[in-house]
Formats: C-alpha cells, sequence, structure tokens
C-alpha cells in the first residue's frame, strides 16, 4: 500500500519535467523577417541536443538535411511570401508554426500549417546539419523536395510529389515520392526508390536496388548486389550490376550492358539490347528488337523484330535457348567451345533461307517449289548439349561462327 503514494509521485514528477525539456528546446529558436527582393523572408534557427534518430515531419517546403562533424543539430527554416506588405507577410509566417524537440532518443522537427488552404506565392525550405553517424533519419514533406546527403545510417525520405536527391549514405535507403525525380549518388545497403511518374537515376547502389516509377526513365550506372526495375513505359539503362537483373517498362527500349548474373527483361514494344551476361537471359518484347551478346543461354521472343543472339561459354549453368519472332530474321553467333543440339525452323520459307557455317548442321526443306514451304535445320555441335531452338514465321536464319 506504501508503494502507490510514490508510484503517483513520480508521475507527478515527470509530467512536469515534460513541459520544461520542450519548453527548453523552443525557447533556442529565433525568428528574423526581412525583405528578399520583391517578396518578404522569414528565417527560424534554432538548435537540438545530439541523438540518435532525427524526423522531420513537415506540411509544405522542401527539406535539406546535410551529415557533419558537428556535435548537435542546428536547424534553419527559410520561407517567402511574395508580397509587398510586412503587416500581410508577418500574418502569414505565424500560420506555420515551426516546433522542435527531443523525445526519447529522437529529435523531433515539425511544420505545421495552421491556415486554410496554402498561399500560392508562399514557399519554405528546412536545412538540418546533423552528425553525420545519427542511426536513422526520417524526412516527410507534403509537396517539397528532399535533399539528403554525408550520412552514415538509414535514411528514409517521403515527398507528396517533389523531387529527391539521395548522396553519401551508409545504412541504406527508401525513398517515396508522389511523382517527383529521384537522383541517387553513393548509396550502401538496400535502396528502395519509388516515384509516381518521374525519372529514377542511380550512380551506385552498394546492396541490393529496387526502382519503381509509374512512367519515367531508369539509369542505373553501378548496382552490387542485383537489381529489381519498372516503369510504366519509358527507357530502362543499367551500365553495371553484379547479380540479377529483372527490367520490365510498359513500352520503352532497355539497354543493359554488364550483367554479373541472369537477367529478366520485358517491354511492351520497345527494343531489348544487352551487351553481357553471366547467366540465362530472358528476353521479351510486343514488337522490337531483341540483341543479346555475351550469354551463355537466352530465351527471346518478339511479335514483330529481328533477333540477334551471341552465345558465349562463360563457366556458369548454361540452360536451352528458345528464339522466337512472328516476323523478322534471327541470326545466332557461336562461340567455338558452345555445346549444343540445333533446331530452327521457318514457317514461310518461299523467298526465305536458312544458312549455316557449321557442317554438322544439315538445312532440308518440306514442301514444293508451287506451294507453302517449311524450312528445317538440325544438328549438334560440339558433341550436343543443352537445346538451341530458332524458330520465325516469315524471315531468314543465319547460324554464324562468333570471331573472338
Amino acid at each position: 500500500m506504501k508503494k502507490a503514494p510514490q508510484v503517483v509521485g513520480l508521475a507527478g514528477v515527470l509530467a512536469l519535467l515534460a513541459p520544461i525539456s520542450f519548453l527548453s528546446q523552443s525557447q533556442a529558436q529565433e525568428a528574423k523577417v526581412s525583405r528578399e527582393g520583391g517578396s518578404w523572408a522569414q528565417e527560424v534557427t534554432g538548435s537540438l541536443a545530439a541523438v540518435k534518430n532525427l524526423r522531420v515531419k513537415v506540411d509544405m517546403g522542401s527539406v535539406v538535411v546535410r551529415g557533419g562533424q558537428q556535435q548537435g543539430i542546428n536547424y534553419i527554416f527559410h520561407t517567402r511570401y511574395g508580397t509587398s506588405s510586412e503587416q500581410e507577410a508577418r500574418k502569414q509566417f505565424e500560420q506555420y508554426k515551426v516546433t522542435a524537440y527531443v523525445k526519447g532518443d529522437t529529435a523531433w522537427i515539425v511544420g505545421d500549417w495552421q491556415g486554410g488552404r496554402h498561399p500560392r506565392h508562399f514557399s519554405g525550405e528546412f536545412s538540418v546539419m546533423v552528425p553525420r553517424d545519427m542511426s536513422l533519419v526520417k524526412l516527410e514533406t507534403d509537396g517539397g523536395n528532399v535533399d539528403a546527403t554525408g550520412l552514415a545510417g538509414h535514411v528514409e525520405a517521403q515527398s507528396g510529389g517533389g523531387s529527391m536527391h539521395l548522396d553519401d549514405i551508409g545504412g541504406g535507403a527508401a525513398a517515396e515520392t508522389g511523382g517527383g525525380s529521384i537522383e541517387v549518388g553513393t548509396v550502401s545497403g538496400e535502396l528502395g526508390l519509388h516515384t509516381g511518374g518521374g525519372s529514377i537515376e542511380v550512380h551506385q547502389a552498394n546492396g541490393k536496388l529496387i526502382a519503381e516509377t509509374g512512367g519515367g526513365s531508369v539509369e542505373i550506372q553501378s548496382c552490387a548486389q542485383g537489381a529489381l526495375i519498372e516503369t510504366g513505359g519509358s527507357s530502362i539503362t543499367v551500365r553495371h550490376c553484379n547479380g540479377k537483373v529483372k527490367a520490365s517498362t510498359g513500352g520503352g527500349s532497355v539497354d543493359l550492358s554488364d550483367v554479373g548474373g541472369p537477367a529478366e527483361i520485358e517491354t511492351g514494344g520497345g527494343s531489348i539490347r544487352l551487351t553481357s551476361a553471366k547467366g540465362h537471359v530472358h528476353a521479351e518484347t510486343g514488337g522490337g528488337s531483341i540483341e543479346l551478346y555475351g550469354v551463355p543461354s537466352a530465351s527471346a521472343e518478339t511479335g514483330a523484330g529481328g533477333i540477334t543472339v551471341k552465345l558465349v561459354n562463360t563457366g556458369g549453368e548454361r540452360l536451352d535457348s528458345d528464339l522466337e519472332t512472328g516476323a523478322g530474321d534471327i541470326t545466332v553467333y557461336i562461340a567455338s567451345d558452345v555445346a549444343i543440339n540445333v533446331r530452327a525452323s521457318v514457317d514461310m520459307g518461299s523467298g526465305h533461307h536458312i544458312t549455316s557455317d557449321f557442317q554438322d548442321i544439315h538445312i532440308g526443306s518440306e514442301g514444293d517449289q508451287y506451294g507453302p514451304k517449311t524450312l528445317t535445320a538440325e544438328g549438334k555441335l560440339n558433341g550436343g548439349g543443352p537445346w538451341l531452338k530458332v524458330h520465325t514465321s516469315t524471315g531468314d536464319i543465319c547460324l554464324k561462327r562468333a570471331g573472338h
């Protein structure tokens, strides 16, 4: 029975302490209003103690976070309002309340618009300087841009529609915007990027990469542990990627250079080009051309376009290859050390040809010279192995020795 009053007393002390700590943080804020061209500007500055995590949550305005060597957290909130009246500007500035406080191991900076609709000529930017070694930085704005650099921990960024920029992030990152572009420098750890329709550009992703956009282009310079890339209808470019690449677009072209694993490529109607891959490649397009150079095996299908494939022995697993087009020529370059079974056919052979550099592949035809004619070719190279099946409804097939 004696313990109950002590518990109540402790709760009362904590209740008294909480607002004191909050007020001490708020009192560190300073606000200055000044003329800036044809507008009025307000600058709110403040500081917070260094803790493990930072949360910035604002109703509008851009958010910029820079990691550095300083011990604490410093912030500047710069707002502009396009009016000639200082009184009117101050009235609008007062509508946007900025609070900053530390709760537990998290520092909070909150921007709360308390008026009605946002005024048209009102803009703001939060600049926050933090210690580089923070564990988590989470940034949210209803519509502005987000820019975060020089952070050793994990970064989460969200915007209703602004652009995103991330660079020099050590603990992985997730960025989501309703429609702006996303640009990434170097990120270690897993990287997840989502935009409703903007472009995505990544310089170097040192972990697994997911990049999704409703319609913008995607360009990846380097990814170390595989990539999943999806766009509703624009082009995809990957320069170098270790591990598996899965790329799909509703209608743009796909260009992959150096893939250190298998690849799955799909487009509703654009062309597909791949320079080299260590694993099996699956490529499918509704109507564009397909070019796959330096692959161990491949499945390639297009509704109406040419197919060019170079089969090489990469030392990895080799599966059956199946190349098919509704209307187009197919050319296959085969390296001298590749062992395969070959079967090729042209449905409407009149006026078309199957040609081969290999004596072990036998070419024949069915049907007379006046009616429909089917062309076929079969044989084994280097004793045989996985299948190479080549088929076009109307087009030429050419089987060639690959040059070194």
